[in-house]
């Protein structure tokens, strides 16, 4: 047996059609002869072997087998491939693959020769001598194994330095055998760990003329070179475990804690789902833990003392539900309902007939150069005051503000705030726009598009009333009987409110009818409290004396809580404006006290 140390060898094998079948075997039982005299296994010699022709195959790679029992199989089973003679693609496959570390081959600094042996019995069908010199340049020992016709320059090309001991041409196939048994010799040499102390505290490896210290797996090599020490892989802490890691001879393994098992990639822990079992009897929800599990109770129930069945809970008797109308307990719940004919308001608690008069309301507002700024400031206080009565949401009332003078701008459309914070804040930061005063083009914005569902009107199918209230201080430079006629034709309830310059005559125009119960002109914010029921006996037939005119009992009630609202905020502006009127007469009788005494006494 070969005893000088580990090797890398590969064998190149000619299968090429010259070869005849009877001469391949004769190539089989050279490979097999010289593997029996070697020491192989994964920290001994490694052997591999490919065969080509016009093609490389690959039969086994260094690291496929460790036993000679399994490398003679596989030898016994190849198939010739019978074609050309490639001979320098095959040293170019085993230059890029069968010697690289990916195939078996130990690393370059543990100077572990690579050996390669090539039997072929023919002349290369292509170039050798470059892709040899790289092989060779690469660290490959190569042995050139010529048989009966094979052409010596071009052995001589492939093979290593010094050449009279890498270049062997044989006879015949007959005389390969022996020939294998010489070639052992080549390979073998003297053993330099035998017969001296090397010092190695675990192995020694023997290279040609020299020797080399390994240590057992699960130690490393000292500085020293010969003595080993225990290797902990887990120091480190690159060793990803998510629990816990266990050194073990070199290595390491994860484990998990109590509770958890180890995932498929050998490094993260999942808890054990207990209530996968199917063995828990919870009622409801079964909830895992390390080490076990619990039952859990929908929303509603209580767990009773066995721990795992549930009992639902009387929550509108447990807790103040807010119900206005009754509440009714449902599955771990509870809903609040509401009488006949009454509706569930958005909060899901309180109870209102007709939808707590609830519309959408665009005001359209004057900017104009007449209204002056502290004046505008006022009218701003009234849009509030209106919007402080209103049920503002997305479901309920919905308000946009529009603002004109020689032009028109939309302050904010319908669908933009959703609470009375929000537009209250918005109408403050409005700005005062000045220039003339267009109310006709206001009246077109707004039909064409404030009450459109592109800015957040709600569909007529779905019966909430459409109100505009358009608000001026003097005579409108462009027509406004067209698009106010529109405006009532297209189903709007049309308010007017005039102060100071305002027009009686285009207040009446733009006001729905009955006329009276829907406008209002005064230079001091004159009340119209005493409108209030006519308003509703008009537009209500079901509460009125045979009106003809045919509408929702809800929009009724929508209409008429928005005009005593409004009727209310202008009440108190009045109040406030004859408060001002007083202040200003008594401020006025004392300017003129003040003269008459100056005069005096000049």
């Amino acid at each position: 047996k070969c005893r000088t140390g580990p090797l890398d060898i590969v064998f190149v094998i000619d299968s090429s059609r010259s070869v005849r079948p009877f001469e391949f075997e004769t190539m089989r039982q050279f490979m097999m002869d010289i593997i029996s005299s070697l020491d192989v296994g994964p920290n001994a010699t490694r052997v591999g072997v490919i065969q080509y022709s016009s093609q490389v195959q690959n039969i086994f790679s260094l690291k496929t087998f460790f036993t000679r029992a399994d490398m003679e199989k596989a030898i016994n089973s190849i198939v010739p491939l019978a074609q050309g003679t490639m001979t320098g693609l095959a040293i170019q496959y085993a230059m890029n693959v069968a010697f690289t570390t990916q195939e078996g081959a130990r690393p370059l600094h543990k100077k572990i020769p690579r050996i390669a042996i090539i039997v072929t019995d023919g002349r290369p069908q292509d170039r050798v001598t470059e892709v040899a010199t790289q092989a060779r340049n690469a660290g490959i020992e190569i042995y050139a194994v010529g048989i009966q016709r094979a052409d010596m320059n071009s052995l001589r090309a492939m093979a290593s330095p010094p050449l009279e001991e890498h270049v062997f041409l044989v006879e015949s196939f007959e005389l390969i055998q022996q020939f294998g048994k010489q070639f052992q010799d080549k390979l073998c040499g003297v053993d330099m760990c035998m017969g001296q102390e090397h010092g190695c505290q675990h192995s020694c490896i023997s290279t040609p003329g020299s020797f080399y210290c390994e240590c057992n797996p699960g130690y490393r090599l000292n500085v020293d070179g010969k003595t080993c020490s225990f290797i902990d892989a887990c120091a480190d802490g690159r060793h990803g475990c998510q629990h816990q890691c266990v050194s073990v001879r070199g290595s390491y393994t994860c484990h998990c804690r109590a509770g958890y098992y180890l995932h498929q990639n050998k490094k993260s822990c999942t808890m054990i789902d207990y209530c996968s079992f199917g063995n828990h009897s919870c009622q409801h929800e079964c909830v895992s833990i390390p080490n076990g599990h619990y039952c859990r109770c929908h929303s509603g129930f209580t767990l009773q003392p066995d721990s795992r069945s549930c009992r639902a809970t009387d929550l509108c008797n447990g807790l103040d539900h807010g119900c206005e109308f009754k509440c009714v307990n449902t599955e771990g719940s509870y809903r609040c309902v509401c009488p006949e004919g009454q509706q569930l308001q958005a909060d899901g608690k309180a109870c209102s007939k007709c939808g707590a008069g609830h519309v959408d309301l665009v005001m359209v507002i004057d900017g104009s150069k007449s209204v002056r700024p502290q004046n505008f400031e006022l009218v701003k206080q009234f849009v509030n005051r209106i919007v402080d009565l209103l049920e503002v949401s997305p479901h309920g009332t919905r308000v946009g503000l529009v603002q004109y003078s020689s032009r028109v701008r939309t302050e904010f459309p319908l669908n933009k705030y959703h609470s009375a914070d929000e537009i209250k804040k918005a109408v403050m930061e409005v700005e005062y726009m000045e220039k003339g005063t267009m109310t006709g083009l206001a009246l077109k914005h707004m039909v064409e598009h404030s009450f459109s569902e592109l800015e957040g009107a709600r569909p007529l199918s779905h019966n909430v009333p459409r109100i505009g209230l358009v608000f001026t201080d003097g005579r409108s430079q462009d027509d406004i009987s067209e698009w106010a006629r529109r405006a009532k034709e297209s189903g709007i309830v049309m308010f007017a409110v005039g102060v100071g310059k305002a027009v009686e005559e285009e207040l009446r125009a733009i006001a729905s009818e009955p006329v009276e119960q829907h406008f209002s002109y005064s230079a001091d914010f004159t009340t119209m409290t005493h409108l209030v029921e006519n308003f509703k006996l008009n537009i209500c037939p079901e509460e009125g004396k045979g009106e003809t005119e045919i509408r929702s009992p809800c929009e009724c009630e929508a209409l008429v809580q928005f005009q005593t609202n409004t009727v209310a905020i202008l009440q108190s502006l009045t109040e406030k404006n004859i408060l001002w009127a007083r202040s200003l007469a008594q401020m006025t009788a004392r300017l003129e006290d003040l003269e008459k005494q100056i005069a005096k006494k000049k």
